[in-house]
């Protein structure tokens, strides 16, 4: 049975839902139950039923299980801005212990969890505390997904060394086309597996409509899943 999964990113918008996503319609087409959890969510939506987020209310329908949505996105916030300070405008601060207790109950509930970071891996949720202790305390191994475009090197590295250094799991890194207009993105895409020390589990290609089926395809056709069981 495949692990837990979190999947992280070098920035926000660079496909980690996207690539979530897929993971989950893979895996469910396997036969394994699989739910998807984005636990701290900014640029949320007001809603007759409270603040929604569609990348989350999309992990909500695609997993296999009914779940409540504040199970799947326990800290929804409206300002699109850093979840620490959205948190800080309005009085709350993110409870990373509520936010295990939440992965629990869904853990519990599925044979397969994934989970969605916010923004990249250093981006505070506390005062105190970033993405990567969150991570630390949930256990799990880490997907990195790579948005190529400029400057993605530096950040790929960079992120790649702090998942190392905070001694993290990492099982792979996908690469998302997420700028269609990006200069030599092949020649980055190789800088990069020739110097991360994880297998590169998936090209991504820039789609003008994506779709969890074409990124499930891609997915299904690399090394990922092979490399999550």
């Amino acid at each position: 049975m495949p692990p837990n999964i979190f999947v992280t990113g070098t920035d926000t918008a660079i496909g980690k839902t996207w690539v979530s996503l897929g993971i989950i319609a893979v895996l469910q087409d396997m036969g394994i139950s699989t739910v998807g959890m984005k636990p701290v969510a900014s640029g949320c939506q007001p809603t007759e039923m409270g603040l929604r987020n569609e990348d989350a209310e999309r992990l909500q329908r695609q997993s296999s299980i009914e779940v409540d949505y504040d199970l799947i996105n326990p800290f929804a916030f409206e300002p699109a801005i850093a979840p620490h300070i959205a948190a800080a405008e309005v009085g709350c601060e993110i409870s990373i212990d509520k936010i295990v207790s939440c992965y629990q109950v869904l853990a519990d509930k599925a044979e397969c969890c994934v989970v969605e970071g916010v923004g990249g891996w250093l981006v505070p949720l506390t005062p105190r505390e970033t993405v990567a202790d969150l991570v630390r305390r949930l256990e799990l191994p880490v997907i990195l997904v790579v948005g190529i475009r400029l400057g993605c090197i530096n950040h790929a590295l960079l992120s790649v060394e702090s998942i190392r250094r905070g001694g993290i799991e990492l099982s792979g890194w996908v690469a998302n086309q997420s700028d269609p207009e990006v200069e030599r993105g092949e020649e980055n895409i190789l800088t990069l597996e020739e110097r991360i020390d994880a297998p590169l589990l998936a090209r991504i290609p820039c789609f003008s409509q994506p779709s969890i089926s074409e990124f499930a395809r891609r997915m299904a056709s690399s090394t990922v899943i092979s490399r999550l069981r």
